[in-house]
């Protein structure tokens, strides 16, 4: 992309009411710009970077068995009526009425419009285990939307159901989302800890959140190091056979964030590696059982030809929350840092001299073959001050710099700067192609 064909608003500086990093990096590297009080537009490298990190998810809810369906965001309010959780919900929720006075409601969460599906086609235990989810906008009516597209009221949300026939195979496919979230977070260049979470009502174990570590983090999180230093399952685990040996070597090792923590515990379970550090939740998963299978009707015939309730569970991740953390954790006095991987372009080639025929020759021949390597290159081809288009692209976050320019033309060389490290290297044409290519 030629950025002088592009939409790319950058601000020299954030509104005021701007609390949190992400929130005022977002707003002035214009990702992002506020409609109403927790409503969002996202603008095109926002849109990107919304994109890759959905892909991400979709990749790996894929990889652990899960299957992608598309939900509404307008649901029936008979549905809740039938969970019991309408009259429940409270002012969060944002209810509608159409022409016909039927009443809808702006969907805060699915589990009703995904038990409703699950119950119209599935009939029998041999067709579990299941598990469907959707990446949606979701909306609700927070009292005070705050921290920009970190507490919003409208947000994109992947959130995933799994059916099973028994609390035994239920568990199984908990420990698969588990896992697979690991691996969503590590993918996405973040250190997730799995912290216990409260149950509620229903009880039992199986309820964790997902907090990565961020010096500007919300919560407080307390933690054995060994499991803030183990590495990702990674995809080659067989996600149909026993994952509760990985599972359980997390969930033996302390963690729980300042909600959950128990001082006591916690000095008793990591004596020597106790570690304190701050986090922000991105993640949540959640057995409940019969809680919607039951007044919803959700049933299967079981082995025993006998009708039973399906167990389920939920299990989501804020994607458009992610967008926020992922900068909280990775960002420096200049700007956005980019992992890779969700990165709104491979490399920027920037012509610190447009017009001259030397630096236009260089950055066409550079912008092609970043190109044609799959790279997405964004070259800065306007006719700005060097400082000013350094300023942009470090506040943008895009992890490579081809700095073109005639004095280094003149010697038959560019220059490559990593944005992460905010190493310089001087080198030929094609060398720097190589180290950003691979």
């Amino acid at each position: 992309m030629r950025l002088s064909r592009y939409f790319m608003p950058t601000l020299r500086d954030a509104p005021a009411d701007a609390q949190i990093v992400s929130h005022r990096l977002m707003l002035r590297a214009g990702l992002i710009r506020q409609e109403a009080a927790g409503i969002y537009a996202w603008l095109p490298l926002g849109l990107k970077v919304l994109k890759k990190i959905e892909q991400v998810v979709r990749e790996e809810m894929d990889r652990a068995g899960a299957v992608e369906i598309l939900m509404p965001t307008i649901q029936l309010a008979d549905l809740w009526k039938e969970s019991g959780r309408y009259d429940d919900y409270g002012d969060e929720m944002l209810r509608i009425t159409d022409r016909h006075e039927r009443e809808l409601l702006f969907g805060p969460t699915a589990e009703e419009v995904v038990t409703d599906i699950f119950r119209s086609y599935v009939k029998s235990y041999k067709d579990l285990p299941m598990n469907l989810y959707n990446i949606q906008w979701k909306f609700r009516d927070e009292r005070r939307p705050r921290f920009g597209v970190m507490r919003g009221r409208e947000f994109l949300m992947k959130d995933a159901y799994s059916f099973d026939v028994d609390e035994a195979a239920a568990r199984r496919s908990y420990n698969r989302m588990f896992l697979a979230y690991l691996n969503v977070y590590a993918r996405l260049g973040l250190k997730a800890i799995p912290v216990k979470a409260d149950p509620g009502p229903i009880g039992g174990d199986m309820s964790h959140e997902f907090m990565i570590l961020a010096e500007t983090g919300e919560s407080e999180v307390f933690a054995h190091r060994d499991l803030v230093e183990m590495g990702a399952p990674g995809p080659d685990i067989d996600w149909f056979g026993d994952l509760e040996p990985e599972v359980s070597r997390r969930t033996s090792l302390y963690a729980a964030s300042d909600e959950m923590h128990d001082a006591a515990r916690f000095e008793a379970m990591a004596p020597d590696k106790r570690m304190t550090a701050r986090g922000i939740e991105v993640g949540h998963i959640f057995y409940f059982g019969e809680k919607y299978s039951a007044p919803m009707g959700a049933k299967v015939t079981g082995p025993d030809g006998k009708d039973v309730n399906v167990q389920m569970g939920s299990y989501g991740v804020g994607v458009s929350r992610l967008a926020a953390a992922i900068i909280e954790a990775s960002h420096d006095d200049a700007g956005i840092v980019w992992p890779a991987s969700v990165a709104p372009f491979g490399a920027a080639v920037l012509n610190l001299r447009v017009g001259d025929a030397g630096c236009d020759a260089v950055c066409e021949q550079a912008y092609k073959a970043l190109s044609d390597a799959g790279i997405d290159p964004l070259y800065d081809d306007r006719d700005d001050r060097p400082g000013a288009k350094f300023a942009a692209t470090d506040l943008v976050g895009i992890p490579w710099q081809l700095i073109v320019g005639p004095k280094g033309v003149a010697e038959g060389v560019v220059e490559l700067k990593r944005r992460a490290t905010g190493e310089r290297q001087t080198l030929p044409l094609d060398a720097a192609l190589t180290a950003i290519i691979g």
